[in-house]
């Protein structure tokens, strides 16, 4: 979740930009760098760790010039040093980048074997060689973009300043946000509109797939292939807020799409995607020493948990013993010091989790917690902290934070899986490599889904009762499923394990019960199916929610068929997520529900 600012302005940019830096320091960093165009020279300050690093050497060493780009960089590939900080120059191109280019290797390889020279360990300076080699073949400016942007694959927001054009700003989106400000004589662009407050409230939001090319006159943007689009200019609020929603209806809606980019945060703390590798230190728990997991948690926390477990035992041969913190704290369930804890809370503060750690730790358990507040109390009493890195999360149902959890549990099961020997060199490679795909393919998955999503919705808020079903990791998907739509739409809901559906719900089953079934083609599908027929047999509506192989394997009826991508079985949760989040935000916008604040509920649970 780095951040971007870029400014075309008429006067000296520095200071501005480091200004607008700061309001993006909510999103987290860990060195920053800021570089500027001055009679035809490009130069630039960059330094490790907090900003004020960088305004310390901005103060030694000032930067004049009317055009530049700044960055906040969390670091994903490379270690966070002044060598990786952004901007990268090339050649006359400065770059700075959020997200992740997933074939980044196969790129530099192809570069390095045509003789460039490459100064970082990060993915970015690929889209710098890039440019800098269609450049130097004699391609403008705005046809190389173009051409690299057909070439880069992954989930990205890229800011381009080119030496030879100081008065233009060339930016894309393929994920991440990027909002334009528009100024008098003067252009903006940031991360959001949280970065441009202080210059203008007139902003555009770039949609994926939109390529931006500013000048102080103004923005033109295209599509990818380069043909004009035309986006909505809008006045923001974001100096009004903390957290701006941006061009959305509810900050459920704008953290629901923030996901790709989140994500990439969250992985980049525990994937070395340079190497292919789990971030040893990471883990901060011997899964190698340890006998079992006990986790806890609640709600959407407990949920991921759920999913974690089946990780855990499965790639890393761990058993993990798991249930809500209000019933784990008082069954007085045996412990040994053998054993390891691990807790999972988005706030951190949540009463019955809290003291279920406590009660592990008098049991002289060592202690994880999974927690979106690195300075929360759950995470001071942990021996081991693990950061979900959502960023600020406002609506009260989780989302954003729910798909961090999952990435954070599935990276620690990889980690753990790999130090007990259960999983190969190759192994974690390749399944690394999944977990590189996933923010790109969730930006998809969003997209695509949308318009069908927001019309099944309108069916869906008809009726007073939901089933929704699954086998393995899509049982918790199932609950969790069953959870947002009752939060947020008041509709009743419940989720089961598909296995169990003869041993009762089937009773309930009849044309007035819409039945949400979770089923990837997966080794649980040709069972999910068969309680698919039973449901149908008994005039069930059944809403399928499957992937490409999935939709082909099954010919039944059904309501709704909503086909995702097909994906391997490790990511599929963190995608089969995105459905059940955007079915129950549609059908409560549709109801008139109150959707950030839900009646009833709080976002975080302090008391008993």
């Amino acid at each position: 979740m780095c951040g971007i600012v870029g400014i075309v302005g008429k006067d000296a940019v520095a200071e501005r930009l480091v200004d607008a830096l700061r309001r993006l320091e909510y999103r987290g960093y860990d060195s920053a760098g800021v570089a500027t165009i001055h009679e035809g020279r490009m130069a630039r300050r960059r330094a490790e760790g907090k900003l004020f690093n960088l305004e310390n050497r901005l103060h030694d060493e000032p930067l004049p010039g009317a055009t530049g780009i700044a960055h906040t960089r969390w670091a994903t590939h490379g270690v966070p040093n002044e060598t990786n900080a952004h901007p990268h120059f090339v050649d006359g191109v400065a770059v700075v980048h959020n997200g992740i280019i997933e074939n980044f290797s196969e790129l530099r390889e192809e570069l390095k074997a045509e003789g460039a020279d490459f100064a970082s360990q990060t993915d970015t300076e690929v889209v710098a060689q890039l440019l800098a080699k269609y450049i130097r073949e004699g391609i403008p400016a705005r046809a190389a973009m173009l051409k690299m942007l057909n070439r880069v694959k992954g989930a990205y927001a890229l800011l381009v300043m080119f030496r030879e054009d100081p008065n233009t700003l060339m930016a894309a989106r393929s994920g991440p946000p990027l909002a334009i400000g528009h100024g008098r004589g003067e252009m903006f662009l940031g991360s959001d509109a949280i970065a441009l407050a202080p210059f203008t409230n007139e902003i555009t939001y770039l949609v994926d797939g939109d390529f931006a090319v500013l000048t102080r006159d103004g923005a033109k943007i295209f599509d990818f292939s380069g043909n004009p689009v035309s986006r909505q200019r809008q006045v923001s609020q974001a100096a009004a807020y903390v957290v701006d929603k941006g061009n959305h209806r509810h900050f459920m809606e704008k953290e629901i799409y923030e996901q790709p980019e989140v994500i990439s945060h969250a992985l980049s703390h525990y994937v070395d995607f340079a190497s292919n590798r789990i971030r040893v230190d990471a883990t901060g728990i011997d899964f190698k020493a340890i006998s079992g997991l006990a986790v806890s948690a609640c709600g959407t926390a407990y949920l991921a948990g759920l999913v974690g477990k089946y990780w855990f035992e499965r790639y890393a041969r761990l058993p993990v013993e798991i249930d809500v913190a209000s019933e784990f704290r008082y069954r007085e369930m045996p412990l040994s010091p053998s054993q390891a804890a691990l807790f999972i809370s988005q706030s951190g503060e949540t009463a019955d989790t809290l003291a279920s750690l406590r009660y592990c730790k008098e049991n002289g358990l060592k202690i994880g917690a999974v927690v979106n507040v690195k300075e929360s109390t759950i995470a001071r009493e942990s021996d081991a902290v693990f950061p979900i890195l959502a960023g600020p999360e406002i609506g009260v149902a989780s989302t954003k934070a729910f798909t961090c959890q999952l990435a954070v549990l599935a990276s620690l099961a990889i980690g753990a899986g790999c130090a007990r020997g259960i999983i190969s060199a190759d192994e974690e490679k390749a399944m690394l490599k999944h977990l590189a795909e996933m923010p790109r393919i969730m930006a998809s998955v969003l997209n695509l889904i949308q318009p069908q999503m927001e019309a099944l919705s309108r069916d869906l808020s008809k009726y007073k009762d939901v089933l929704y079903l699954g086998r393995g990791t899509s049982f918790p998907l199932a609950m969790e499923g069953a959870l947002k739509l009752k939060e947020i739409s008041y509709i009743h809901a419940e989720g089961y394990a598909a296995g169990e559906l003869k041993h009762g719900p089937i009773a309930l089953i009849d044309e007035n019960m819409p039945v949400i079934v979770i089923a990837p083609h997966d080794r649980f599908f040709e069972k999910t199916v068969s309680n698919m027929q039973e449901v149908a047999a008994r005039g069930g509506r059944i809403i399928f929610i499957t992937d490409e192989a999935g939709a082909a394997a099954s010919t039944l009826p059904t309501m709704a068929t909503i086909t995702l991508p097909n994906v391997d079985e490790l990511i599929a949760p963190m995608i089969f997520a995105l459905p059940i989040q955007l079915l129950a935000y549609h059908t409560a916008v549709f109801m008139g529900t109150d959707v950030d604040q839900p009646r009833n509920l709080a976002k975080s649970v302090t008391v008993e």
